[in-house]
């Protein structure tokens, strides 16, 4: 049975294994590397995890997806961003993605956002095609993509008042 829970900085063990496993499997789908967030010491994972409110998908205890949400870049004090969205290609076209994202934006809404934003690699279009029907919009608004100033981030975001 496929679970969502929210983590707590204390599982930040989880959120580490499974960040690392989503970097190896889709390298081109984050604007961070495996080998990048391999040195992060206990710390850094602890403080991701006090800025971050993780969510893990489970099935029967072993975690196939992970999303978080976030602030955002948005000096709105209504939006969030939703970030590190990623499943398990053994649990893609399973609902997983879905419902990692209805457990963000229900975060969002309680932390007064009406906005859940996120950031789509360009040429991811899987995720892309996914967002869109998960009921995500495109907003026709880009952005560079941090370290690779030829890369573009296509912005996507989900009314939360009517999502």
């Amino acid at each position: 049975m496929i679970t969502v829970d929210a983590l707590t900085p204390d599982e930040w063990q989880i959120i580490r294994g499974v960040r690392l496993r989503s970097l190896q499997d889709s390298p081109h789908a984050f604007t961070s590397t495996y080998q990048r967030e391999l040195a992060f010491d206990e710390p850094a994972w602890r403080q991701r995890a006090t800025t971050c409110r993780w969510f893990v998908a489970t099935d029967d205890g072993a975690a196939i997806g992970v999303a978080g949400g976030i602030d955002g870049w948005s000096e709105d004090p209504t939006d969030r961003e939703l970030v590190g969205m990623w499943v398990a290609p053994s649990h893609r076209g399973r609902g997983v993605g879905r419902h990692l994202l209805d457990a963000v934006a229900a975060w969002a809404a309680s932390v007064g956002a009406t906005t859940l934003r996120l950031g789509v690699r360009e040429g991811n279009q899987g995720a892309r095609a996914a967002y869109l029907r998960m009921g995500l919009q495109a907003t026709g608004e880009t952005m560079t993509s941090p370290g690779a100033p030829d890369e573009g981030i296509e912005v996507m975001v989900l009314d939360l008042d009517h999502g």
